[in-house]
């Protein structure tokens, strides 16, 4: 099957996750995606740990597939360069707070008269406009501001840390690949590209849509552990087995949930989580307490009633089921070596081939093919 985006190039201002896994997905299901880095170090990400022989994993993980052009955005001569590739891409993703295109002669308005049909897409924390739209912040910050860091709270009823960048990927990267889409199909009607404002703090908050739907409009105290997917029943939360290892109950539906009790032993009247949930959520943690995950993990998947052993990372890239589907069947180079590459949601079939995904351009490695000065001479 033709990759659904062949023939649509790319180009990446973006830096550090939100735009360049963006952009790593456009190129997944075809694009052309050029990378502008700055001369001399490139972005930042090119100098994190872990490296294998001095390359970032993070950075490769990221920008493999892609094409990288060292410039200095702010030479005098920088548009000679940027002018006939704007001429001809289809969409421009950048991740600077607003205003900086704009003083670096690449904004928006200026860049349409170039090419009116070209998709400009702006990630930022709080938008191109508003009361924030200037401040500096990072996921933590737009997760916060978002309230989400309010409703996952541990024993001492203090926040805890994310497990992972939510508004980075979930209110960035993700949304940005959406809108894209939804304005490269609305060009072939109108001609007309469009300036796409991704604010990652607005887009983090349907991951508490729960929050949303019993605080925001019904006017209830939302927080953690007090709603039914949040650990407000003794049926939807975490526990700990007798070696340490947690096991995920997630027998919402009755009959999952009977099940469940039936396999730890659960008496019937500690079953009825909708009226007391504090003492049926005890009693089920004591019970799986008394025994290792090993003991439990056979007989609650026999009873396929919805509750599993929390895996690692390391385990789930082991696991059989996603071995046979060929999640981590794609293989990226790292200075020779093979490694996983990452899975990402995007169906094999619109998906480069499995063995292509290939390796992070060295810095300014195609300055040559678009005309640009060669990285040593910027």
């Amino acid at each position: 099957m033709t990759q659904p985006l062949k023939d649509i190039l790319v180009l990446d201002f973006s830096t550090l996750l939100p735009g360049p896994m963006a952009t790593l997905m456009l190129s997944e299901a075809g694009a052309e995606v050029i990378k502008f880095e700055r001369p001399g170090t490139g972005e930042d990400a090119r100098l994190t740990a872990p490296k294998i022989d001095g390359e970032s994993i993070g950075f490769a993980v990221l920008n493999h597939g892609k094409r990288s052009v060292a410039i200095d955005l702010k030479s005098k001569d920088a548009m000679d360069v940027l002018r006939p590739l704007l001429e001809k891409a289809d969409v421009l993703v950048e991740q600077f707070r607003p205003g900086v295109m704009d003083r670096l002669g690449l904004g928006y308005d200026t860049v349409r008269e170039i090419n009116p049909g070209l998709i400009y897409c702006s990630i930022t924390g709080y938008g191109q406009t508003g009361p924030k739209a200037a401040v500096a912040g990072h996921d933590l910050n737009y997760v916060g501001d978002a309230g989400i860091l309010s409703l996952s709270r541990g024993p001492d009823d203090d926040p805890t840390m994310p497990f992972g960048l939510i508004a980075d990927i979930g209110g960035g990267t993700y949304p940005a690949v959406v809108n894209i889409l939804l304005a490269l199909i609305a060009r072939q009607a109108s001609g007309r590209g469009t300036h796409l404002d991704i604010a990652m703090s607005e887009g983090a908050f349907a991951f508490a849509y729960w929050a949303h739907a019993e605080g925001v409009i019904s006017g209830q105290e939302t927080r953690n552990a007090s709603g039914r997917l949040t650990g407000g029943l003794a049926r939807y939360r975490l526990y700990t087995a007798a070696d340490g290892r947690q096991i995920a109950v997630g027998a919402l539906e009755e009959k999952f949930w009977q099940a469940f009790c039936d396999v730890i032993g659960q008496p019937q009247d500690l079953r009825d989580d909708w009226s007391d949930p504090i003492a049926c959520a005890a009693e089920v943690a004591r019970r799986l307490g008394d025994q290792p995950s090993t003991h439990w993990e056979p007989l609650l998947a026999a009873a396929d009633c919805c509750c599993s052993v929390v895996k690692t990372p390391d385990e789930a890239a082991a696991d059989p089921h996603f071995t046979a589907r060929g999640v981590f069947e794609r293989q990226l180079n790292i200075s020779g070596r093979k490694v996983p590459a990452l899975p990402l949601p995007i169906v094999p079939a619109f998906r480069s081939p499995a063995g292509s995904a290939g390796r992070a351009a060295a810095l300014g490695e195609d300055n040559a093919r678009y005309g640009a000065p060669g990285p040593e001479t910027e």
